[in-house]
């Protein structure tokens, strides 16, 4: 199942109610403030605190 893009605009982050980006390949919602990410099990977002994981950002060579 995909996750509805559409659903970025009335989710939040659950701990700091902040914007979540939608990671697409890894299926993921990120929140960038907190450093989580949450999965999205078939197309639903699972937006639990005690199911978010760290997020490490990918570093970019300049």
């Amino acid at each position: 199942m995909i996750f509805d893009k559409k659903l970025l605009d009335i989710v939040a982050c659950p701990v700091c109610k902040g914007a979540l980006t939608y990671e697409k390949q890894a299926q993921q919602l990120i929140c960038k403030f907190d450093k989580l990410v949450y999965p999205i099990n078939d197309g639903i977002p699972v937006l639990l605190e005690n199911q978010a994981q760290a997020w490490m950002p990918k570093e970019t060579n300049s």
